[in-house]
């Protein structure tokens, strides 16, 4: 928990939101409360935060630094439960705002005990409830090596990903690997090519860690949830780490205002078609006065939609 968080990209997601003192919010990914906090501070006796959260840690810091915020309303578990959450609160259609902070944080990467980095020596867990799913460790020491490969290249765009996969089966034949050291130095062995400033597991890591903890699969299940909780004019601010997060997110966002995307010898969008969502500006990034401070922001990209029937 001494672990430090910076929010990414905090002022432009408040302005995003536009919030209302007594509004009702939602961050889906409250992490160490660096959204959240500013979001509070903007809310007034009436206003409400929902807020989720997997990890056990985040849970318990949430217990510690809010206790006694009646206006925070915590739930454990993924944001792909919104729905349900919001309609046993009676927020359907009434919510003002929703704020997504994809991927790992701060606190869990810089944990070498919670296993996401492969620059620290640590057991390789990956997970962010640990008490929840299969560890990084125990996927690999059982997964067919064909059903690595196609987690590495599927969430990783990993090129050697085949090479990677067969290197992890023959070495796990001889012993285990545990550790997230020893599996950054089989990476780093099996992958033939090194791209300028990257680490060569830098994608196999984020591959498995998005596999072990279904990040995708939640992602695509919220985002039509949100949809239908927002009141008109609510709006969805998301901030991506990576392409394969920020594409579900680019394309949800138009298929919603434009509508389905059809084959090309069906050009024309169903008759009775109403858009829901409209894009508010161009995607947003961190400038270089926040990456000097919060390195992490570098890759962060920020998506706002607003909810127009």
């Amino acid at each position: 928990m001494s672990h430090q968080h910076q929010p990414v990209l905090l002022a432009q997601v408040l302005d995003a939101l536009r919030v209302k003192p007594d509004g009702l919010y939602i961050d889906g990914t409250f992490g160490r409360g660096g959204h959240a906090a500013a979001l509070l501070e903007k809310l007034g006796p009436e206003g409400r935060l929902l807020a989720f959260d997997k990890d056990p840690d985040a849970l318990a810091f949430a217990a510690s630094r809010f206790s006694g915020e009646a206006r925070l309303l915590m739930r454990e578990g993924s944001f792909d439960n919104l729905a349900s959450e919001v309609s046993a609160l009676g927020w359907q259609g009434r919510v003002d705002g929703i704020m997504l902070d994809l991927g790992v944080s701060s606190p869990q990467l810089d944990d070498a005990a919670r296993g996401f980095s492969f620059m620290q020596a640590g057991p390789l867990d990956m997970r962010m409830n640990p008490q929840a799913g299969p560890s990084a460790a125990k996927w690999l020491a059982q997964a067919p090596e064909q059903q690595i490969a196609d987690v590495l290249w599927k969430y990783g765009e990993e090129r050697f990903s085949r090479r990677i996969a067969r290197a992890i089966v023959n070495t796990r034949d001889e012993s285990p690997i545990t550790t997230t050291l020893q599996l950054a130095s089989l990476i780093q062995s099996a992958a033939p090519g090194r791209e300028r400033h990257k680490h060569p597991a830098t994608r196999s890591f984020q591959a498995i860690r998005i596999f072990i903890n279904r990040e995708l699969e939640d992602l695509e299940a919220v985002l039509p949830q949100a949809v239908e909780v927002l009141a008109p004019g609510g709006r969805l601010a998301v901030i991506s780490f990576h392409s394969l997060e920020d594409r579900i997110v680019k394309r949800f966002i138009r298929e919603q205002h434009r509508g389905p995307q059809l084959p090309p010898d069906f050009p024309v969008i169903p008759e009775g078609y109403a858009p829901k969502l409209k894009p508010v500006g161009k995607q947003i990034r961190a400038d270089e006065a926040e990456i000097n401070i919060n390195p992490r922001a570098r890759s962060a990209v920020l998506r706002v939609a607003e909810r127009i029937v």
